[in-house]
């Protein structure tokens, strides 16, 4: 976001002015670009998932080393829903991908080029009752909508013919969206063959992350209205003025008492998530984030195997991604018994002590 400049907050506005506008270049894409998408099947795809902060962004970036996978990149913005149409719009303005720490002030470095998190923008536009003003009610097979399924189907073809070329046939979409972990049974019904990975972090840090993410961008809302703007835009209702929480069926109780801006929300929070994965059916994959952390190269190839890819002379690449990162000291104090809850729970969904 630092890096958009008047105009393109402008061309942003614009972009996202009306759901009409995004349809309208999926459809002219749609008919420019049938050729290009014949062939390619979206099978397979694979979906990252989690509360954020867990380790999705380092998950995707890893994974995205490997060849025939395919992933929205900061290029896409603004108009995400026409990703073919606006990237051959946009060749001849282009900027240079020039890395750049992200807004969240956590290390980790983004350009043009990165991939990034931009499918929320087809569910708000399909599916927006279920974003209320306190929350995101959680989706179920209740929700089929034929029409969005077919764009959906559509758009992950668009994004591996727009990052695999001559390949694309063989191409599988990944992506990381931290709101899919509202609809995993949807996503299993729409996408059958799909792996979904969810990352599981130790719950006190990324507690205590998450609160902090809160608190950085309560103030970069308050202190700039397009990061305000841009993140509402992109469905991104995780922290700050924004924040939204997923409405998981033992959230309030879990957070009864606090508010976000109490490190024991966001352990309430993490509990809520993680006691409704843990009762789903769906084929989830779960992984430690801090055996990545400790273990790049071991748990990477694990992965790869388990997803069925082959990153070859890539998997230094993707291993790399993982180096371990201190984590900032926690100064308040957690409720013993929900500590010891949340990490068995850790336990129990990774097959990882901590």
């Amino acid at each position: 976001m630092s890096a958009y400049s008047k105009l393109d907050q402008r061309v942003h506005k614009v972009a996202f002015s009306s759901r009409m506008l995004q349809m309208s270049m999926a459809d002219m894409e749609d008919s420019m670009f049938s050729k290009d998408l014949k062939g390619i099947t979206g099978a397979r795809p694979i979906f990252i998932t989690s509360l954020p902060r867990a380790g999705t962004t380092i998950l995707l970036t890893a994974l995205a080393h490997v060849p025939g996978l395919a992933t929205h990149l900061y290029r896409d913005m603004p108009f995400l829903m026409a990703p073919m149409l606006w990237n051959r719009l946009s060749k001849g303005f282009r900027k240079d991908s020039t890395l750049a720490e992200r807004a969240h002030g956590d290390g980790i470095q983004v350009g043009y080029d990165s991939p990034e998190a931009f499918e929320e923008v087809i569910w708000k536009a399909f599916w927006p009752d279920h974003y209320k003003g306190d929350g995101i009610t959680l989706w179920t097979g209740a929700d089929r909508n034929a029409e969005a399924e077919e764009f959906l189907r559509k758009h992950l073809c668009k994004i591996i013919a727009l990052r695999c070329g001559p390949n694309a046939a063989e191409g599988r979409y990944i992506s990381k969206n931290n709101g899919n972990v509202a609809r995993i049974p949807l996503l299993r019904a729409i996408f059958p063959d799909a792996d979904i990975v969810v990352p599981v972090r130790d719950p006190v840090t990324h507690a205590a992350s998450l609160w902090r993410q809160h608190k950085n961008f309560l103030t970069q809302h308050a202190e700039d209205p397009f990061v305000k703007r841009y993140m509402g835009d992109i469905g991104h209702y995780e922290f700050g003025q924004l924040h939204r929480p997923i409405q998981f069926p033992t959230l309030a109780a879990r957070t009864d008492g606090t508010t976000p801006e109490d490190l024991d929300y966001w352990l309430g929070y993490w509990i809520a998530a993680f006691e409704h994965l843990q009762g789903l059916d769906d084929g989830i994959l779960f992984v430690s984030h801090e055996a990545q952390r400790n273990d790049g190269l071991g748990e990477m190839t694990r992965l790869c195997d388990q997803l069925g890819l082959e990153p070859g002379a890539h998997l230094a690449e993707v291993a790399g991604e993982f180096t371990p990162l201190p984590d900032r000291p926690i100064a308040h104090e957690l409720p013993a018994d929900r500590v010891d809850h949340a990490r068995a729970l850790y336990q129990s969904l990774t097959g990882t002590s901590l």
